[in-house]
């Protein structure tokens, strides 16, 4: 098993439909602006958050997070803003703990199993992406968890790179795929809260 190259990923996303919609290169810039880079890198896809079903943890509606029992009211959805150059973004506060999900839906084989990364110019900034499988043979828009550690609001660019999906190919068929046993995020077109 190794990590997959930017050869494979382009090569998977016309043959599979591994990623859509697919950037076949890093891009940095859209429109004459500077973005927090998207698309094929050498070794993995730099994933973008969508501008759809981000929500902010809150104390205001909620008492408690229940895994087992999730209370959407614990979420709330923040103003989507608008920078002097056309960027848009959410503002997370400090401390704070967020979902989002990808502009991307992934189809992985199931040979292929990803993991989701933060990327450095956020850690940089306090924010974590919590690393997440992407299993093989699941299909969906990768729900990301963001997590704001600094002691100051922070802005998080949406149609921009949030984190980045290395693959890893296996030799062999596993016995078990995620879409074989029906797992619970398995189709999700948007955010999907947390399932038993």
């Amino acid at each position: 098993m190794s990590v997959k190259s930017d050869r494979w990923i382009r090569r998977m996303a016309k043959e599979a439909k591994l990623i859509e919609p697919f950037n076949e290169r890093l891009v940095r810039e859209i429109e004459g602006r500077r973005i927090i880079s998207a698309g094929a890198s050498s070794y993995g896809y730099d994933m973008r958050l969508a501008d759809d079903g981000f929500r902010v943890f809150s104390p205001i509606h909620g008492r408690e997070i229940d895994p087992k029992k999730f209370d959407e009211e614990s979420l709330v959805e923040p103003p989507l803003r608008t920078t002097e150059d056309g960027s848009k973004y959410y503002l997370m506060p400090p401390h704070s703990y967020a979902l989002g999900v990808t502009v991307e839906t992934f189809r992985m084989p199931r040979t292929v199993t990803g993991i989701a990364l933060g990327k450095s110019t956020y850690a940089r900034t306090g924010l974590l992406v919590n690393t997440t499988p992407l299993e093989a043979g699941w299909t969906g828009r990768l729900v990301v968890e963001l997590a704001n550690l600094a002691d100051l609001p922070l802005r998080v660019y949406v149609n921009e790179g949030i984190g980045q999906v290395l693959f890893f190919e296996s030799d062999e068929d596993c016995d078990t795929s995620y879409e074989d046993r029906g797992g619970k995020y398995q189709g999700q077109t948007g955010l999907t809260y947390s399932r038993l």
